[in-house]
Order: structure tokens, then C-alpha cells, then sequence
């Protein structure tokens, strides 16, 4: 119980933090910017990582949820539970941000920039959710994510994809972040690609693992 109350607060404060950040940028015109909505989402998944990383793993995320466990570092009975704990903290963060400044635009919810962007956006989401998993991964011991780099490589990572990618297609990499504003916000006509594609995405970032680690290549020494 203590491990699905911890992925609750940490998928709460995700939330709270990175898309809280889109809607002061609303409010208080402009003063965060786009960069700065990508390092506060980097900043807070590394904070959480060092947090609750030892307890529960910090995988915030229903998609890295599902990816350690088709990789085998995660059980079953497990996975419902992990992800009922990060949707529900999701959509607290949401419901708690729509009390503190009402219901503004998506509140900071994910969709394409524009509306004929939707299987670009869905495709783009999957690619930088495998990069993300591939990292995960690479840094993790089983299916926690408590390496003394692990935060700041995951957390590098995720600022650096919203910077370039939030712009375009929102740079979700994970369906509770994306479904809390969404709820919250009633606008659910694009809920489908950012459920969907950071899944497939996570998935695929498993098997990169897999193939790159089953076939490493021989390391070259230049004499």
C-alpha cells in the first residue's frame, strides 16, 4: 500500500508541477515560457525520482508501468493498482489546480498543435516515449529508478523532449499526465493518442533495450 500511495503523490505532483506551470504561464501572461514549462516538468520527475524512487520505483507513469512489466521487472498483480494510484493522482493535481485558478483553456493538458496533426502527433509521441523507456531501462536496477544518475538522466531527458517537442504535440510520454486536464478540462476528443502511443512507445523502447543488450557491439580501442 505504501508503494501505491507514493506512485499517488508522485503522479499528484507531477501534475501539479508541470502542468501547473503551463497555467501560470496563461495567467500570469507569458512569465514562464515554453522552455521553462520543459525544465520545470524535467526538474520535478528528477525531484520525485530521488523521492520515492527507493519506495515505489517512481514510475509516475502507466505506460513505464506496463513496459517493466513486459520486460519481467515488474509483477502482475502489481501493474492495476500502480496505474489506478497514478490516474487518480493525475486527476487530483488537475482537480486541485481547477479549484485554485477555475477552469482555464485544457489546463495544461496535451494535444497537436494544430488539427490535422493528430498521426504525426501520435507517431512523434510514440518515438519520444521510447526514448524515454530506453533510458529508464538503461538506468534502472529492476523496476526502480534509484541509480545515483537515474534522475538526472530521466530528468534531463523529459526537459530536453518538451522543450523541443511540447510545442508540437505536447511531449506527454505518459497517459496519466495527460488524462487528469483532461478530465478536468472535459476536452477529450484527442485522449486517444496520448493514451495509446506512449504505450506502443514504451513498449518498442523495451525491445531497443532488449536487442541492444542481447547483441552488444564489440567495443573498439583505438592503440
Amino acid at each position: 500500500m505504501n508503494r501505491y500511495i507514493s506512485e499517488f503523490l508522485g503522479t499528484f505532483f507531477l501534475v501539479f508541477a508541470g502542468t501547473g506551470a503551463v497555467i501560470t504561464n496563461i495567467v500570469n501572461e507569458n512569465t514562464v515560457t515554453p522552455l521553462g514549462i520543459g525544465i520545470v516538468f524535467g526538474l520535478i520527475v528528477m525531484v520525485i525520482i530521488y523521492t520515492i524512487g527507493e519506495y515505489s520505483g517512481a514510475h509516475i507513469n502507466p505506460a513505464v508501468t506496463i513496459a517493466f512489466w513486459s520486460a519481467g521487472r515488474f509483477a502482475t498483480k502489481d501493474v492495476v493498482p500502480y496505474i489506478i494510484a497514478q490516474c487518480l493522482g493525475a486527476t487530483a493535481a488537475s482537480g486541485v489546480l481547477g479549484m485554485l485558478f477555475g477552469i482555464i483553456g485544457n489546463m495544461g493538458g496535451t494535444a497537436p498543435y494544430k488539427p490535422d496533426f493528430e498521426w504525426q502527433c501520435f507517431v512523434l509521441e510514440a518515438l519520444l516515449t521510447s526514448l524515454l523507456m530506453y533510458t529508464v531501462m538503461c538506468v534502472s536496477t529492476g523496476s526502480k529508478e534509484v541509480g545515483t544518475l537515474a534522475g538526472i538522466a530521466i530528468g534531463g531527458l523529459i526537459a530536453l523532449e518538451a522543450i523541443f517537442a511540447g510545442p508540437i504535440c505536447g511531449a506527454s510520454m505518459n497517459p496519466a499526465r495527460s488524462l487528469g486536464p483532461a478530465i478536468v478540462s472535459g476536452q477529450l476528443s484527442v485522449l486517444w493518442i496520448y493514451l495509446i502511443a506512449p504505450v506502443l512507445g514504451a513498449l518498442l523502447g523495451v525491445f531497443f533495450w532488449k536487442i541492444s543488450r542481447n547483441n552488444p557491439a564489440p567495443v573498439q580501442e583505438n592503440i
